[in-house]
């Protein structure tokens, strides 16, 4: 990444470094008798102070003038000298000893030392040795150790720099990301030293795959000397891990053990990624510590950030109302100090990855040539979708708000680039949302993209572009061959994805995001799309185009935070009231298989079931299971799958694919799925694979079907809020079921709770990179 830190290899006493010609070399340029510097060798074992500045070229006898650096003169002194005792006076130097020959030799340094003392005493006028700029500045530098003004001539005022439409970045290759296939299994031998460990501990031995993965080689030693970290595997809680720490360590084992504070200082951090914070506020941190029983929770702080676990910033933060802050010169740091900031801690991989971003965002916007031709002036459009063609003229990043009927709006801003011989492409969340993109684009040749292919290969997900699976593929660089890219869903970016995304366009390249803004945010953490929004760098087109009919007109409500009433004269909304949640379980089924297949005629997979969670009564495994059994009964004989049972299939975390059972063998699960077959190894299929009858919210997201079915348990009532409403509720075309079972819990949550806070730095990062947009 563009923000990674630099690393400096420090290569020891007497090491090379990289770009070594062999023992003894002092880099680069050295044999030429170029200027040697800091990163030449140390002196060889046994040569005095004085001879080893000589030799390093950093000591009193250092030479100032440009292009003659020690180097050069070590070769006049001991290198000229000694070819002399090759020539005439071989045979006297060959009747001293060594040791006469060395002294003459450290004498001989030694005077030459001193004569450059004596040199740089006296005064250099411009000219003397040197010519021109060189030797301006040298007479500058030493008027002004005398004291005396330098030249003008020294230090002529800059010629201005000619102005550049788009200022040239420097960034680091970027990666091709590949789809998250199963990382490759442990060794073996790595696996059964951790079983042991965990027999030792009395953990559970059939976590030995997974801390072997998590801990890597020598997980086995790294468990018995630290045994919390067993941390690192999912699932385990801090109380589970004490017990194989108390096991494994005896008295040894305190709750003030370094070893605990640090690991469930990353523990807690993991968990709020979770939960989708980047990072954590200090207190917010200490706090936590302080819940988990850490005495010290400062001191496990410090120690997990000294150790290279976690890292630390201080971000400055304006005053509420305050103008921002313009300290005096004479009390410059003391205004700067003065101001409040905010201490926040993060894992580095969610860090480096919302700084990336940052960077990638800033040389969209500042790489784009600010002449708009006039080929962009929208022809045959009006009104938003005019307006964002205007805007994506004229600018690098562009948002785009609006709900399902405003994707006409980047659908036609596609068009347009396309006709105009412009490589535009547009990802999308899922395969279905391609699909409905695709279908709001024309097939004759006015869409036609520079490869003259009409609407095909348009529209992709943004998952087959990351991966090359489809779109245009990347050039030399490693970036996107694109001149725009329209990015609809763009609420379910989280961090690592949008940074991977934009650090993949190339310099002038165009990125518009689009979404609605009231859906749930990311499964990953990060909230990329509203901190965008908040943070008013760019442009922002807000669709005035509304969603159509009463389904339209209710989730437009829940958006501004009211329930309303709304006339359904075509049953297009049915509220279902139930007591408990096993009324609920047999309402759903029902609606399910008889009542909506009845009245409008889909078939049952037609319709989703959307609940607040996998657990409870009512949640996706109980209500799935019911399904099952109505709709595809059977022994579950491919490990609780048959062929034909509606599935989902996660191949990352936070991305969901509906699938159907095919077959099942040797190579594992059979899945057919909008992008074609999938085989899920027989591994990976209780971890990756679920029934998909009933999703919950965040797994329907990016997905419309004909018709849903959304059930409210009574225990739901707490998991209520007004983006998780109107998300389950907008995932219906035609008609939208409620299974009632929580009272006024439903329009509480829907007026009352908006979406849960999340902790980032991007808003404040781009905030320092990017001017606000006027």
């Amino acid at each position: 990444m563009s923000t990674e830190p630099e690393t400096t290899e420090n290569t020891g006493p007497g090491s090379t470094g990289p770009g070594s010609t062999g023992p003894g070399s002092t880099g680069p340029g050295a044999a030429d008798g170029e200027g040697g510097g800091p990163a030449t060798e140390p002196a060889a074992e046994g040569a005095t102070g004085e001879e080893a500045a000589a030799e390093n070229g950093t000591g009193e006898g250092a030479a100032e003038e440009p292009g003659t650096g020690e180097a050069a003169d070590v070769t006049d002194g001991a290198g000229a000298e000694g070819a002399d005792g090759a020539g005439d006076g071989g045979s006297a130097a060959a009747q001293l000893t060594e040791a006469q020959a060395e002294l003459a030799a450290q004498k001989r340094e030694r005077e030459r030392i001193e004569r450059r003392k004596a040199e740089r005493a006296e005064p250099i006028a411009a000219g003397t040795k040197l010519s021109g700029k060189a030797a301006d500045l040298l007479a500058a530098v030493r008027a002004v150790e005398g004291g005396a003004k330098p030249p003008a001539s020294a230090f002529p005022d800059p010629e201005p720099a000619p102005r550049r439409p788009a200022p040239e970045p420097v960034r680091p290759a970027r990666p091709v990301v590949a789809e998250p296939t199963a990382p490759p299994a442990p060794a073996p031998d790595t696996v059964d030293a951790v079983r042991r460990v965990l027999a030792d501990g009395g953990a559970p031995e059939n976590l030995a795959s997974q801390a072997a993965a998590a801990l890597g080689e020598g997980a086995g030693e790294l468990l018995r000397e630290d045994p919390w970290q067993l941390l690192r595997v999912t699932g385990v809680r801090p109380e589970q891990a004490d017990g194989f720490a108390r096991a494994l360590l005896g008295p040894e084992c305190a709750p003030d053990d370094e070893r605990r504070g640090r690991a469930v200082t990353v523990w807690l951090l993991e968990q709020a990624a979770l939960a989708g914070h980047t990072a954590l506020e200090l207190p917010a941190l200490t706090a936590a510590l302080g819940r988990q029983a850490v005495p010290d929770a400062d001191a496990a702080v410090q120690s997990a950030l000294a150790e290279g676990d976690v890292l630390a910033f201080q971000d400055a933060l304006e005053e509420p109302g305050a103008a921002p802050a313009k300290p005096a010169e004479d009390e410059g740091e003391d205004a700067e100090e003065s101001r409040p900031v905010r201490v926040l801690v993060g894992l580095e991989r969610y860090a480096l990855a919302e700084e990336s971003l940052a960077d990638a965002l800033a040389r969209i916007v500042n790489s784009l040539a600010k002449e708009v031709s006039p080929e962009w002036e929208p022809q045959g459009l009006s009104g938003s979708a005019a307006e964002l063609v205007r805007a994506v003229a004229g600018h690098g990043l562009v948002l785009h708000t609006g709900g399902e009927a405003a994707r006409a709006e980047p659908a036609a801003l596609l068009t347009a680039a396309r006709a105009q011989g412009l490589r535009a492409v547009a990802a999308c969340h899922t395969p279905d949302g391609r699909d409905r993109f695709t279908a709001l684009l024309p097939d004759d040749a006015d869409g036609a993209g520079a490869d003259g292919a009409g609407a095909e290969g348009a529209v992709v997900t943004l998952s087959g572009l990351l991966t090359g699976a489809e779109g245009p593929g990347r050039d030399a660089e490693g970036a996107f061959a694109l001149d725009l890219l329209v990015l609809t869903d763009a609420p379910l970016l989280d961090v690592e994805t949008a940074a991977t995304v934009a650090e993949s366009l190339p310099d002038g390249a165009r990125l518009v995001l689009s979404g609605d803004p009231a859906v749930l945010w990311s499964a990953g953490p990060g909230r990329v799309f509203a901190d965008l929004l908040a943070a008013r760098v760019c442009p922002q087109v807000a669709s005035r185009t509304p969603d159509p009919g009463p389904l339209g007109e209710l989730v437009s409500g829940i958006g501004v935070g009211e329930l309303n009433q709304v006339e359904a004269p075509g049953k297009e909304i049915v509220i279902v009231p139930v007591r408990d949640a096993g009324e609920a379980v047999h309402r759903t089924v029902q609606l399910v298989a008889d009542s909506v297949p009845r009245a409008f005629g889909f078939a049952p997979g037609e319709t989703v079931v959307i609940t607040p969670g996998h657990g409870g009564a009512a949640g996706t495994r109980a209500l799935n299971a019911a399904l099952k059994e109505r709709l595809n009964p059977g022994p579950g004989r491919f490990g609780g799958f048959d062929p034909g049972d509606l599935v989902v299939h996660s191949p990352a975390p936070g991305r969901s694919v509906p699938g159907r059972v095919v077959d099942a063998d040797a190579e594992g699960l059979h899945l057919t799925c909008a992008d074609g077959p999938v085989v899920v190894a027989k591994e990976r299929v209780e971890r990756s694979v679920r029934h998909g009858w009933a999703l919950t919210a965040h797994q329907a997201v990016g997905g419309r079907w004909p018709a849903a079915v959304v059930v409210l348990p009574g225990d739901a009532a707490q998991s209520l809020s007004r983006p998780w409403v109107y998300t389950a509720f907008g995932r219906a075309e035609r008609h939208l079921s409620v299974v009632h079972g929580v009272d006024q819990a439903l329009p509480r949550a829907v007026a009352e709770v908006p979406a849960k806070p999340r902790t980032t730095r991007l808003p404040l990062l781009l905030r320092t990179q990017v001017p606000p947009a006027g």
